[in-house]
């Protein structure tokens, strides 16, 4: 197994290499710190581009932002340049991810970014919008679990904002989420890759009596 095939373990088992990349979009430069072990070491997936180029920006006015499986935090960095007014939660199981991300902010100036993982993520905290790269090769069972705990922690008019490749499901993956309650429309689709708008799940009546 490569070390970018061990990237949703906590502790991935592949040594260390570190590297050094750049992400360079048009309203931002940033120098990421990278290595072996987490998600798209060795250069900005392009999924993850496509996301920060052609998604959804933060909304003025948005106080809780979530980057998903943030990895080493190209997406993270991201949304703290674009909204620096925003607390920005950056999740991930990985450890190495993790401190990578972590000091990646730090290197550049962003104190608006929290790092995380799922387990030490307060509970009382509601997601204005959630940027991911979902963790698809996790399997479908787990990716269903995943994505159910987090967007059930959206605001009543937060949104997620997805991004998957085609070959990997991103259709069936819109058609589960719409099945399931999370209004689903599909943003923008070029060289493979879907991104996709999730809006946040409608409590009814009945949902909200539940205890």
């Amino acid at each position: 197994m490569t070390g970018d095939q061990q990237y949703w373990t906590s502790r991935p088992e592949v040594g260390s290499r570190p590297d050094q990349i750049t992400l360079l979009l048009p309203d931002l430069e940033v120098t990421l710190e990278t290595d072996s072990g987490v998600f798209s070491g060795a250069r900005i997936d392009r999924g993850t581009r496509f996301l920060l180029m052609e998604g959804a920006v933060p909304t003025q006015g948005a106080t809780e932002l979530m980057d998903l499986g943030c990895g080493y935090g190209p997406i993270a960095c991201a949304l703290a340049v674009r909204s620096p007014g925003s607390r920005v939660w950056a999740v991930d199981v990985n450890e190495r991810a993790l401190d990578l991300c972590r000091s990646n902010a730090a290197s550049a100036g962003l104190d608006n970014v929290v790092v995380t993982t799922p387990d030490d993520m307060p509970d009382d905290v509601a997601f204005n919008a959630i940027w991911s790269n979902p963790p698809i090769r996790v399997g479908k069972a787990a990716l269903h679990d995943l994505l159910s705990t987090w967007l059930d922690r959206l605001a009543p008019e937060g949104t997620a904002h997805l991004v998957v490749q085609r070959h990997l499901g991103s259709d069936s993956l819109a058609r589960w989420l719409t099945g399931e309650g999370w209004t689903t429309q599909r943003r923008a689709s070029r060289k493979g890759f879907r991104l996709l708008d999730v809006s946040a799940r409608q409590l009814t009546d009945t949902d909200k009596d539940q205890p």
